[in-house]
């Protein structure tokens, strides 16, 4: 059976304007991302990972090009159209949680289900069991401010299945966490991927991510400079808490 893409990109242009310049952060960028694909997106700071990853959340538009979703041009979409995709079909994970300090664990993840129309009782019920899922069964009465890092990260996550997406984008998900931490946060998408078969599309920093992606993309001025399935990878040691990898070459 033929792989079914969940992410298609064609060509995506963005430019900014700094006073009299331009700035090039997208140099014309295609990629198709498989469902219940693991794929991190790599580059160095400035290389236009973070843009990009932006553009497959519908958080920003391209000057140019098309970001598909399930075949939808999301590029094309009105502001109310393109928050309903981003309710139900794209959970996100951010570095720095962002998660609200007034509101409680089971709370945080309970507001994306009532925004999308689900019954307060309900919400709050599969919240509870999403909680549990991420190991913080015992933490749902506890706020942010409360809570260790990757306690946070891990409410993050739970927000983020909140409304059952096809896809979640975490954004240097393991950015503000320590090794070992980080090496939990990496083992518990992996395991939504496996068990729940999302689509995980990671922007990242952390060659940790490579043991668990099935694909990079390798990402330098704007412009792929590879695409590597993980077996072509040069892990040097196999595993997730150590994994290194030399950087590609810059040809396409």
């Amino acid at each position: 059976m033929p792989e079914q893409a969940i992410v298609h990109t064609q060509d995506v242009r963005k430019t900014y304007l700094m006073g009299n310049e331009e700035v090039h952060a997208l140099c014309g960028i295609s990629a198709t991302i498989h469902k219940g694909e693991y794929v991190s997106i790599m580059g160095p700071s400035g290389s236009g990972k973070s843009t990009f990853f932006n553009m497959i959340g519908g958080l920003d538009k391209p000057t140019s090009g098309e970001v598909y979703i399930d075949e939808v041009d999301i590029s094309q979409l009105g502001i109310y159209e393109l928050a309903w995709l981003r309710c139900r079909k794209i959970g996100y994970i951010f570095q720095t949680f962002n998660l609200i300090p007034v509101m409680n664990a089971l709370e945080n993840v309970s507001l994306p289900m009532v925004f999308a129309g689900l019954d307060s009782d309900q919400a709050r019920e599969k919240a509870a069991g999403l909680l549990h899922k991420v190991g913080l069964g015992d933490r749902l009465t506890h706020r942010p401010v409360e809570l260790s890092g990757g306690q946070q990260q891990r409410i993050a996550i739970a927000r983020a299945l909140a409304n059952d997406p096809a896809i979640i984008l975490a954004d240097e998900p393991t950015g503000n966490l320590d090794l070992k931490t980080g090496q939990l946060i990496i083992e518990l998408l992996l395991s939504l991927k496996e068990e729940r078969g999302v689509t995980i599309i990671t922007a990242t920093h952390d060659h940790k991510m490579l043991a668990a992606s099935d694909r990079v993309i390798w990402i330098s001025d704007g412009r792929i400079t590879r695409i590597q399935k993980r077996e072509e990878l040069d892990i040097r040691v196999g595993s997730i808490d150590e994994a290194t990898a030399a950087p590609p070459s810059s040809s396409p």
